[in-house]
């Protein structure tokens, strides 16, 4: 039995999300075909993040178990013939027999982008939420550090239940940064793990930070869990990116 790890790439937006779904169309299903139809294996591929519909990666990591005998370059290249063109390999190893991509992680790395401009956007209007109102991009990096370290994000998880439910809602953001890119304002956030909608509900709860509408302290109390809680606000799917899991 052989254990491969690959790095991918993925435009979110005709997926249904990462996780296989019955009749839906996701990348984890796509994946299994490819992998199929080139060693006639059925495999289970695990993924390092579980990326909701309409949400993109640029280093998604998925590893699998196989017992096919095809040559490690063969291999990973006839499974990246076959792929779609919303979605590749950008690198693949063999590695140990034990190895789990969702399990084994260390940390996650997201990227939010925001199109703050009067103008939409166009070419990449896929991948950029468009915001008209101008951003205070420097308010909104303070404030951003209040979420910073181990706290619970109990307000800024989405509302799941049964299997999907989380037993904690702990986690440490080991990283969290926020600034202008000419008429691009970018939300980057590294932590241990995610909950549901964090990522989307932290970059909501900054956006009302830079029109002036929310400030330290009501961000301060949220994660204090005090109360009254600011309504939370969820960022749209698409201008989300999974960019970097780690391992060591």
């Amino acid at each position: 039995m052989r254990s491969i790890r690959l790095t991918i790439a993925y435009d979110g937006t005709e997926f249904s999300g990462f996780q296989a779904q019955t009749g839906r169309r996701t990348v984890q299903q796509t994946l299994e075909d490819a992998i199929y139809r080139i060693t006639s294996e059925s495999v289970r591929v695990e993924g390092a993040g579980r990326t909701d519909v309409g949400v993109h990666a640029s280093g998604q990591v998925v590893s699998f178990r196989i017992e096919s005998s095809l040559a490690f370059k063969p291999l990973i290249r006839g499974i990246d013939s076959i792929l779609p063109s919303d979605v590749g390999l950008v690198e693949a190893k063999e590695v140990d027999g034990d190895f789990r991509a969702r399990f084994h992680a260390r940390g996650r790395g997201y990227r939010y982008s925001i199109a703050n401009t009067s103008a939409r956007p166009v070419l990449d209007r896929r991948f950029v939420y468009h915001w008209r109102s101008h951003l205070d991009d420097a308010k909104m990096n303070a404030v951003s550090q209040e979420f910073a370290g181990q706290h619970d994000f109990a307000a800024f998880c989405g509302t799941l239940r049964g299997r999907d439910r989380p037993t904690s809602t702990v986690r440490t953001i080991y990283r969290i940064h926020c600034w202008r890119s000419a008429e691009r304002v970018l939300i980057d956030v590294a932590a241990n793990g995610f909950l549901p909608h964090m990522v989307r509900n932290l970059v909501g709860t900054l956006i009302r930070v830079g029109m002036g509408q929310v400030s330290s302290a009501d961000v301060r109390g949220m994660v204090n869990g005090e109360e009254p809680r600011i309504p939370t606000v969820t960022a749209p799917a698409h201008g989300l990116c999974l960019t970097r899991v780690w391992y060591d």
